[in-house]
């Protein structure tokens, strides 16, 4: 009992030391610039304005540093970076506690199974930067969240090999055959093609073509890409499959994110309550990361399950070829973001040069 005592009475000491620290704003060097005050919506370029949304935006044209330290500011875009920024170390954590307990070598069987988890980085990590980032500048806002549009696209064929190799089953493969692959390369770079194009092309208020530009060619790509899974969901057992729940739980959770991303709510009923916390873009980050988590532990069990009949199945060229048009498709979506960002500068440059001579 003394021991306990005692050990709570220097937990107390130590808590007292640290209320007495510094603020962290104040261990920041001089040298850097700190995050600047949050603004109206009116104080930025219509760009920057979300609907609905009307405070928490950060200033533009600020040092680079002031937009890297908000991070650890809020702001209306807070909860945008945070969800995926934290997504990615639970990805790891589970990739690490599935390999020890279901367990993965890595050859040309795991290869789909590794750009999964690569794909999902990608993405995560350009969301990131998009969210954190793209208030600096309107060529700086283009520039991140087309880069946000090839992390989209990588992501989509990610889970493309992932459902193809190892949740497909033999029925499927016979009525959609070697066709699936390439129509999932090319609608993923269609989704990015066609995000990058509604971006540049309108500006806010935004008509309701833009959302269709968006839509349409990922729709089309996400019912390519989850065919397999829904075929399996429909015709096996649950009883014997321990990786159907998870699926059956990643289509929820993506279902619900496009529901979040396509309709502004609940700030829509709630203008400018939602300015922190709780816009549809937040809730849409969620329940994506949460449809990631889900894949990783369902394809880690269909991986388990079927790593040893994979080369036998689909043979070692047909697994190497879908995982080389990886970083090809990755390039080809990289050169449709560089031409259209290359158009949007052209037409920023044009705008300056108009309001100089005026």
């Amino acid at each position: 009992m003394a021991d306990v005592l005692q050990r709570l009475s220097t937990v107390t000491l130590s808590v007292k030391h640290l209320s007495r620290l510094p603020p962290l704003t104040d261990l920041v060097p001089s040298s850097l610039p700190a995050p600047g005050r949050t603004v109206a919506a009116s104080q930025v370029p219509s760009l920057f304005r979300e609907p609905y949304i009307l405070s928490g935006y950060r200033p533009v044209r600020q040092d680079w540093r002031c937009y890297v330290l908000s991070l650890f500011q809020r702001h209306n875009e807070s909860l945008n970076v945070w969800t995926h920024l934290l997504a990615a170390p639970v990805l790891l954590l589970r990739w690490w506690a599935n390999v020890g307990a279901l367990g993965y070598t890595l050859d040309a069987a795991s290869l789909p199974l590794s750009l999964f988890l690569l794909s999902s980085f990608t993405y995560l990590c350009l969301s990131v930067t998009a969210h954190l980032l793209q208030s600096h500048s309107e060529r700086a806002h283009y520039f991140f969240f087309f880069l946000d549009y090839v992390g989209v696209a990588q992501y989509q064929y990610g889970c493309s090999l992932g459902h193809y190799f190892y949740t497909s089953e033999a029925a499927w493969r016979e009525s959609v055959g070697l066709l699936f692959l390439p129509g999932a390369a090319f609608f993923g770079w269609l989704s990015c093609a066609g995000c990058c194009f509604a971006k540049s092309r309108y500006r806010r208020p935004y008509p309701p073509r833009r959302k269709i530009c968006q839509l349409i060619p990922t729709s089309l790509a996400y019912l390519l890409d989850i065919s397999p899974v829904a075929h399996r969901l429909l015709t096996a057992s649950w009883a014997d499959e321990p990786s159907l729940p998870f699926h059956a739980l990643q289509v929820a959770c993506f279902l619900l994110a496009a529901l979040f991303f396509s309709c502004p709510i609940p700030e829509r009923f709630f203008p400018g309550r939602c300015d922190f916390v709780g816009q549809g873009h937040q809730i849409f980050h969620l329940f994506l990361s949460l449809c990631t988590a889900f894949q990783l532990e369902a394809l880690f069990r269909d991986y388990a399950r079927r790593r040893d009949a994979v080369l036998e199945v689909f043979g070692e060229r047909q697994l190497w070829w879908a995982c080389v048009s990886f970083p090809i498709l990755f390039v080809c979506c990289i050169l449709t973001a560089s031409f259209t960002m290359r158009h949007v500068g052209k037409k920023l440059q044009s705008r300056q040069e108009q309001g100089k001579s005026s």
